[in-house]
């Protein structure tokens, strides 16, 4: 009975322990990192390639709203998101777009911006939270909230440690998919 007891204690201490992480302090713990830059590795696998496509380079967050996506395999490409305006690069060629003409390009992209400032009410917006794990392995799971965005992504699963994220698996709607790995730079 002894040991019963123990046992019981042993998971009720357990649960406690996870009880104390929530999304709020998981909010808190990433917009406390600022500035960042981190080397990513990202496999697509999409419906028309035969095999996934991988592609790698560098993400750079400047708060509060400028995120970069620098691609340089398999071919030089560069994202720039600062605040509303989106400036995609390949090949030399630049094409600039608002993102208020595209409310749900804009609600992907920015997900990974809020997530990154620690914004819990902008991603609250256009996504459904849910998290799991503890401070030392945590999963961010969003769920689209409204039908519009829902017709793009079905989920976007954040995951990482203490502050920082690690990994960025988005599923859209049309099955393709998506794995990111984050590893920061020193």
């Amino acid at each position: 009975m002894k040991s019963l007891s123990a046992l019981f204690f042993l998971l009720l201490s357990a649960s406690v322990a996870h009880a104390d992480w929530d999304v709020d302090q998981l909010m808190r713990a990433l917009a406390a990192n600022g500035a960042k830059r981190a080397a990513f590795t990202e496999t697509r696998y999409l419906a028309l390639l035969d095999q996934p496509l991988v592609v790698s380079g560098e993400l750079v967050y400047v708060p509060p709203d400028r995120l970069e996506r620098h691609a340089t395999q398999p071919v030089e490409e560069s994202m720039v998101l600062d605040g509303e305006r989106l400036r995609l690069t390949r090949e030399g060629k630049s094409h600039e777009l608002g993102l208020r003409d595209y409310p749900e390009v804009a609600a992907l992209i920015g997900a990974i911006r809020a997530a990154l400032a620690g914004e819990r009410a902008a991603l609250e917006r256009d996504y459904a939270l849910s998290i799991s794990g503890d401070r030392a392995r945590w999963r961010l799971n969003l769920l689209p909230n409204n039908t519009a965005l829902a017709q793009i992504v079905l989920r976007i699963d954040l995951s990482g440690s203490e502050g920082h994220i690690e990994g960025v698996d988005v599923l859209q709607a049309d099955g393709d998919r998506s794995e990111m790995r984050i590893a920061p730079r020193q």
